[in-house]
């Protein structure tokens, strides 16, 4: 990176709360926010949206006509983007950018749409462009009345980290000073439940914790999918106002054997990992955020990456899934938040039934890890302001 990028506002909805402050209580508890119930006539763990974001949202959709058409993934991030513009002081700021994400897009409409098409043969008026993925960033835009460039895109599970990194390339390019980047997924609906069911993936044991990621010795998978939005403001330079710095970004894309395949040594993870460290030494990185999705081949292939770069002297190792739930596109926000609050706070926190429970030393330089169906891989590095 020519400079590092200052983080200036973080702003997320998720099982875990609205607010900074009540986030990191809720990391600070021992306990999970997943829960059981029926979808589509089966009893099924999801991570659920608490109840004051649902009802902040219920507000939302009430507010004109063109808002209550939207999918609640469009809704999730118009609530979150009003929310990190809020805390950045960008109120009347009107050239950023906008780059906001989604692995699955309009979800819930899709389906509503598709279900009434096949039904009656015939489509919705607005069942495009409603379901389109740049609607998400369109529509962020359309609220806040900026007037810069804003698009949206899918890169599966590391969707968030990549608008993180898009972002990075235009500010560092000189095209743009100030970018608001993301992810927003509304996915728990029966059909996307029933893909995940259908690879295997997920959690059905009535555990303690249903999602074990970050165990390397349980013998099941055990994924399960949370509902969440998040947001990054992105500076140019050191601000006086930043919250975190982005000092090392990295990428990387492994060959496939199938669609949703990973090496069994992570190689695109080490490979983003090295790119985003660069000239520093291995010593000098404190904490790892995993992507950690709570699979099997997922969480081992991911901790052989970490091995494999950092040797014995492996950096303290973190997940929220089992807490919060895979939220796919968002997820990579999610990690991103969890460890600008642990540097904010100067504490680490651990997966409960882990080996790996050891707390670092300091906290000065976390990375934080996004991988996604299709072999690829982001490694954002951060550090304190």
């Amino acid at each position: 990176m020519k400079e590092p990028i200052s983080i200036t506002s973080i702003a997320t909805i998720s099982p875990l709360g609205n607010y900074s402050e009540e986030v990191w209580l809720a990391y600070k508890s021992p306990r999970h926010y997943i829960s059981k119930k029926k979808i589509d006539g089966t009893a099924t763990f999801a991570a659920y949206l608490t109840d004051d974001i649902l009802n902040e949202i219920k507000s939302l959709r009430a507010e004109s006509q063109h808002l209550k058409k939207l999918d609640n993934s469009v809704l999730y991030a118009i609530l979150v983007a009003r929310k990190a513009i809020g805390k950045a002081g960008w109120t009347t700021e009107k050239e950023i950018g906008i780059n906001i994400g989604s692995s699955r897009g309009a979800t819930g409409l899709f389906e509503k749409f598709h279900k009434e098409y096949l039904a009656t043969g015939k489509s919705s008026t607005l069942s495009s462009p409603t379901t389109t993925l740049g609607n998400i960033s369109s529509w962020v835009a359309q609220d806040l009345g900026t007037t810069g460039l804003d698009f949206s895109h899918s890169v599966t599970c590391s969707t968030g980290l990549h608008a993180v990194l898009n972002a990075v390339a235009w500010i560092q390019s000189g095209l743009a000073t100030r970018f608001l980047a993301g992810a927003s997924e509304a996915a728990i609906t029966p059909f996307t439940i029933a893909q995940m069911k259908a690879m295997k993936v997920y959690a059905y044991e009535d555990l303690d914790y249903p999602c074990q990621a970050l165990n390397l010795e349980k013998k099941k998978n055990t994924m399960v999918l949370g509902d969440a939005s998040g947001m990054v403001t992105l500076d140019s330079g050191q601000s006086p106002t930043a919250i975190a710095y982005i000092t090392g970004i990295g990428y990387a894309t492994e060959s496939l054997k199938h669609g949703a395949s990973i090496s069994d040594n992570g190689e695109s993870l080490q490979k983003a990992m090295k790119m985003a460290i660069g000239d520093r030494s291995l010593e000098d990185i404190d904490a790892i955020v995993m992507h950690a999705p709570g699979t099997i081949k997922g969480d081992i292939a991911e901790v052989n990456a970490i091995k494999t770069l950092f040797g014995e002297n492996m950096p303290a190792l973190t997940s929220n899934k089992w807490k919060v739930g895979h939220s796919f596109a968002a997820s990579g926000i999610l990690n991103l938040e969890m460890a600008i609050l642990m540097l904010q706070n100067q504490e680490f926190i651990p997966v409960p039934f882990s080996k790996y429970k050891r707390s670092p030393k300091r906290l000065n330089n976390i990375l934080v890890n996004a991988m996604g169906f299709g072999g690829n891989a982001v490694s954002i590095l951060i550090n304190k302001s």
